[in-house]
């Protein structure tokens, strides 16, 4: 039983992106998916800090510090691309024009609940960034995290207890355990990785969870 890295993560989260979508991508993990654009697909990459048609990371010679997405991370820029200044980013994001955004989480809850910030952390302080205005802006919420934090407790849970980023706005969790649907009767399982049992998956998740007829088999590629 080998769980997912954090590229396969973002590689799996990537494949079920729809031809011409807006797609926001949170910082830390979710910016990964820009690498794993499916063939054929038109994927239209937003960075709340301006930039509309993100490509992959630069590498190389290809790295340009004038292109940046929200987390400084150097990009390339797809086809099309276009850059704007903030407020034009986040009045796509306030307006209803983000088809899906990907955030980062601590915790996910079975009504659907996003906490992906926290005011005590550390060396960090409050840091919620667009997180509010995305949660709420986009047409849909998908998250991808690990399933466990380093201490080995649960991110899926019945109730958050990190302070909330969106009520009840999560519609989709991609873990390095599987792919979970969250709908109005709580957490749907679609896939799990090969070699987890459902129970073994019950046990590093605080709440309930149902599994779909044809739940299937978590995989990505290797080396990625």
């Amino acid at each position: 039983m080998t769980p997912l890295t954090r590229n396969q993560i973002a590689w799996r989260a990537a494949q079920d992106l729809a031809d011409g979508a807006y797609v926001n991508l949170g910082l830390g993990l979710p910016v990964l998916a820009a690498n794993y654009a499916p063939p054929g697909r038109e994927i239209m990459f937003h960075s709340e800090n301006g930039i509309v048609g993100v490509g992959p990371v630069a590498q190389g010679s290809a790295a340009d510090p004038d292109f940046v997405d929200a987390g400084s991370n150097k990009v390339t820029l797809a086809q099309g691309a276009a850059l704007v200044d903030s407020a034009q980013a986040f009045a796509m994001i306030r307006g209803g024009h983000i088809d899906v955004t990907m955030l980062g989480g601590f915790q996910v809850s079975a009504s659907g609940d996003l906490a992906n910030w926290d005011a005590e952390i550390p060396n960090k302080g409050p840091l919620v960034g667009g997180a509010v205005d995305l949660a709420v802006g986009a047409k849909s919420v998908w998250v991808t995290m690990a399933h466990l934090t380093r201490d080995g407790a649960p991110r899926l849970v019945e109730s958050c207890r990190y302070k909330v980023t969106g009520i009840g706005v999560v519609d989709r969790i991609y873990t390095d355990l599987a792919v979970i649907e969250r709908n109005e009767n709580g957490f749907l399982v679609r896939e799990m990785i090969a070699g987890m049992s459902r129970e073994e998956l019950l046990g590093r998740t605080d709440a309930p969870l149902a599994f779909a007829d044809d739940c299937g088999v978590l995989c990505a590629p290797d080396g990625i």
